[in-house]
């Protein structure tokens, strides 16, 4: 529960306490299967995450929301406002803004790059002008501010057992393969917005244009060319993810399943997309309620598993000679197994 991760990442202030809900609700309503996973992550490092997702979608919402009626020039001014209280935010270590004021403190704890802010700040401008991406190399150009930063910034979070640097190019990659699943997933919902990600050069190679998905968006029929290009960038994508997997083993243990967890549910939305015919100009493709819960329940076993090898043996853990053992830190998981849902 929230006051649970407060207290155990040691966030005593009560404005910054009320920062941090505000942080995590937004990850929650808006994140579902990184919010899952997220529940798998250590307690007292769940805050910090909230905190980055919750930053990320705030902005990712000023650019994107289809019901607020704000124009382009409206959307511009308010990421302008939103990059002087980061600034400011960022320099100083608070803010009055909340959202600012937990993901500032969040950087402070765990040493995070700035300049990963101002790319992810960068990348939100350019989606109030850019609507469409020539080539694959100009999309991952977009998504090093769009997506790999987000990967870079959690990776001091989740920890490593080596050098940061050694995971980095992993942990950018996955987070890259998670937007281009979203991509993928969102097709129809970025068209109404008028943009389009899937690569222009990939889209032409199948006879597909803007106009043959906007007609296949109104219409609700489908076109064997479409689904030709959509099923090339669902292979694109699951490359990605083939990269970016062997960084897990380079994290801290109890936090690999809290990744590994994500990934599975991320690729659980690849799958649904091929198993509903790539009609994602239509709906979007869903991981089932039970799937997700089969899932969050292997990653509860795999956690209870990280933190019992994790666990100091008698004889060599450090606290073995230093306190009794009624003193020791619980060998159990952190939350009940009903918790994950």
């Amino acid at each position: 529960m929230t006051e649970r991760e407060l207290d155990a990442a040691k966030i005593n202030d009560p404005e910054l306490r009320a920062a941090y809900r505000r942080c995590r609700a937004l990850n929650a309503r808006h994140g579902r299967t990184y919010f899952l996973a997220t529940r798998l992550l250590p307690v007292e490092r769940r805050p910090a995450v909230h905190a980055l997702y919750g930053f990320a979608r705030w902005a990712d919402d000023i650019v994107d929301s289809l019901h607020s009626g704000a124009g382009a020039d409206v959307r511009a001014r308010a990421l302008t406002w939103l990059q002087k209280e980061l600034e400011e935010g960022l320099r100083q270590g608070c803010s009055r803004e909340p959202v600012v004021h937990a993901l500032a403190d969040t950087a402070r704890r765990y040493a995070i790059d700035p300049a990963h802010f101002q790319d992810f700040m960068a990348a939100m401008r350019s989606d109030l002008v850019v609507t469409s991406y020539p080539t694959y190399a100009d999309l991952r150009a977009y998504m090093h501010g769009s997506a790999a930063v987000i990967g870079l910034e959690i990776l001091p979070v989740l920890g490593t057992v080596g050098p940061c640097n050694e995971a980095a190019p992993y942990a950018a990659s996955l987070g890259v393969a998670f937007q281009l699943t979203n991509f993928l997933r969102d097709v129809g919902e970025d068209l109404d917005r008028g943009r389009i990600y899937l690569p222009t050069d990939l889209l032409a190679a199948h006879g597909v244009d803007r106009a043959l998905l906007s007609w296949s968006r109104a219409t609700r029929r489908t076109d064997r060319r479409i689904t030709a290009a959509l099923r090339e960038f669902e292979t694109l994508t699951r490359n990605v993810y083939r990269a970016a997997m062997p960084g897990v083993e380079l994290l801290d243990p109890v936090s690999r399943p809290c990744i590994r967890t994500a990934a599975v549910l991320y690729g659980g939305i690849l799958d649904a997309i091929a198993r509903e015919g790539y009609t994602v100009l239509h709906r979007r493709g869903v991981v089932p309620r039970r799937r997700r819960a089969v899932v969050a329940a292997d990653g509860l076993v795999r956690v209870t598993a990280a933190r019992f090898r994790a666990r100091p043996r008698p004889g060599h853990g450090p606290y073995d000679r230093a306190l009794p053992a009624t003193a020791l830190p619980p060998a159990t998981a952190d939350h009940p197994a009903g918790e994950v849902t």
